[in-house]
């Protein structure tokens, strides 16, 4: 059976991520070392085109990841994690779905892998630790969390850390708040 075929038959002949019937291709979720259905996704030329950069993101077609990315299938999970990584940093809901969403530890991985790859910026701890996604740190220093009350401590452990487009911040949760913490007030 042809990759094509078996994502006809998985998909049952829609989008796996909008459910959109017109259109439909194969789209490759790199990195791609060899062509094979679980590698892959049906998908509509809209979704394809705003994946691979070459339409503008448009927010209000996305909200279709609040239900694909809880699809079993970890190709689409991936596909659905990077875009609400994209949209995360301009859009409230998908910064919503991101923390909801759960994945395997291999298939975050490879879902982070082609955002590192995107992504030349090195976030640096105090201690001069390269610093990943979903990494845990320990605040070396008392902060005053703005627009808040909440002090963060000094030895409080932010787990899985997100990584923002500024290499001296990252993102963390303290008490149940998302904050942005600086790199240098941290250690891994």
């Amino acid at each position: 059976m042809s990759i094509e075929q078996a994502l006809i038959e998985r998909s049952s002949n829609q989008c796996e991520l909008c459910a959109a019937t017109d259109n439909l291709t194969v789209y490759e979720v790199p990195p791609v070392t060899e062509a094979h259905s679980d590698k892959c996704i049906y998908t509509c030329q809209t979704c394809k085109d705003q994946i691979e950069g070459n339409s503008d993101l448009t927010p209000t077609h996305w909200h279709c990841l609040n239900d694909s990315m809880w699809s079993q299938t970890p190709a689409v999970q991936v596909v659905a994690y990077r875009m609400l990584t994209q949209l995360a940093a301009d859009n409230g809901w998908a910064q919503d779905a991101l923390d909801m969403i759960y994945l395997e530890e291999d298939t975050l991985t490879w879902a982070q892998q082609a955002l590192a790859e995107d992504d030349d910026i090195k976030h640096i701890d105090s201690n001069g630790v390269v610093l990943q996604a979903g990494d845990t740190v320990t605040l070396i220093k008392d902060l005053d969390v703005k627009g808040s009350s909440l002090t963060a401590k000094r030895g409080t452990a932010v787990r899985n850390i997100g990584l923002t487009s500024n290499p001296e911040h990252i993102e963390g949760r303290v008490d149940g708040q998302r904050i942005v913490i600086l790199t240098k007030y941290v250690k891994k």
